[in-house]
């Protein structure tokens, strides 16, 4: 199969570009016809460069805009063209439209944008389709903006915690490395013939051992991470995948929380939204989970849905349930038999987005402390394996003396 690009009239006679996927430019012009469009020409596309993800600033640009096209009732394929002409980038300018081409063409929202799902974020085309099935697009997409600016503000807080403190250790791993490579090994001899049939200290032996191997050390250390990184980008692309990922960030200390209140705020808010709009629990939990980007609750709601839709009430069909806890569960529960579900959703997501913020608050105040403590032990180790041999010629000498 080869990718033809096309010019063509819709029924309307508007002109209309994109591109197909035919064996031959024939079987393209005859699918486009079968299409109801007036082809104008029909050309074999050129190889198109590799995509790359859209920036995460841009991408929240976008969201706004589209929220905002959707809240004023423009319909989405003629708010993206719009919306493509109004942006700078040219690479997000083509991307915009050819999903507008999709949707003009008739494919569905979701996937029209899963066919762009290395330039967006993983499940947001479920969450597209959330918003239009329950005819809250905009409010969803202003949820996810907002929560997509707490989970910014997060990574903020680690950045601004961590910079100062990175580059200390930056710059002390670079004196230590050079103190490594030129200056211990000047003084291991020496210190061999000072303590000639006596041991050297523990610390500095560990750091002679370390001197001598300090160069294949930080090749390790940028393999592994390179390693870490390549590993956490490939197991992004598949669902497990993403469960895997996130394991790994539920437990870590603080940040975990963070994440987690961030995600369940997005659901109950998205919950909220799918009661407002006349959906039943099932369909509520379905696609609510899909709004909140996390796979781990997806896979959940799967499960509490199906229980459900076989008589089990929410409370015993999430007895197995570990990302969603039971406060969220009978909050539901206890809404839905005092016909105040919507109001619960409401004040659950509001108290899971004050969790968020308060871990982001402890964040801040840890994680600078903490750091520089790292730092300064692991400088403070130099310095002593460096000292502890003079320090017991000096002892020797005075004895001596």
């Amino acid at each position: 199969m080869a990718t033809f690009e096309y010019d063509a009239l819709t029924s309307a006679g508007r002109l209309m570009k994109g591109s197909i996927e035919a064996a031959s430019r024939e079987e393209a012009g005859g699918l486009l016809k079968q299409m109801q469009l007036t082809v104008n020409s029909v050309e074999k596309a050129k190889p198109a460069k590799p995509k790359t993800a859209v920036g995460r600033n841009e991408f929240m640009l976008f969201n706004q805009q589209l929220a905002a096209i959707t809240k004023a009732g423009i319909p989405l394929e003629k708010g993206l063209r719009e919306l493509a002409g109004d942006v700078g980038s040219k690479s997000m300018r083509r991307l915009i439209g050819d999903i507008a081409g999709e949707l003009e063409a008739g494919v569905s929202i979701e996937q029209a944008f899963e066919k762009k799902q290395k330039a967006f974020p993983p499940l947001y085309g479920r969450i597209l389709k959330a918003g239009v099935e329950t005819g809250r697009l905009s409010e969803m997409l202003t949820s996810l903006n907002r929560h997509l600016e707490m989970a910014s503000q997060t990574r903020r807080i680690l950045f601004e915690a961590m910079s100062y403190p990175v580059v200390v250790l930056t710059l002390g791993s670079i004196i230590v490395t050079a103190i490594f490579l030129v200056i211990i090994p000047q003084f291991a001899s020496i210190f061999t013939e000072m303590f000639e049939g006596a041991r050297l200290p523990t610390l500095t032996r560990l750091f002679f051992s370390m001197a001598r191997n300090v160069v294949p050390f930080w090749i390790t250390v940028g393999l592994l991470v390179a390693a870490a990184l390549f590993v956490l980008g490939a197991v992004s692309s598949f669902p497990a995948g993403r469960r895997f990922k996130e394991s790994l960030f539920l437990n870590v200390p603080v940040f975990g929380r963070v994440y987690h209140s961030s995600m369940l705020s997005r659901m109950a808010e998205a919950m909220a939204m799918m009661v407002a709009a006349g959906c039943d629990m099932p369909a509520c939990l379905r696609l609510a989970a899909g709004a909140s980007g996390s796979e781990k609750l997806l896979t959940e709601a799967e499960t509490l849905a199906g229980q459900i839709e076989q008589g089990a009430n929410i409370l015993e069909a999430g007895q197995l349930c570990r990302t969603l806890p039971r406060l969220f569960l009978y909050s539901i529960q206890l809404g839905a038999q005092r016909n105040e579900l919507q109001d619960n959703l409401y004040s659950l997501g509001q108290m899971y987005a004050e969790q968020a913020r308060y871990g982001q608050a402890r964040l801040q105040a840890a994680l600078l402390p903490l750091m520089l403590i790292v730092v300064g032990g692991v400088l403070a180790m130099a310095i002593m394996a460096m000292f502890l041999p003079l320090i017991s010629v000096v002892s020797v000498l005075s004895a001596a003396g």
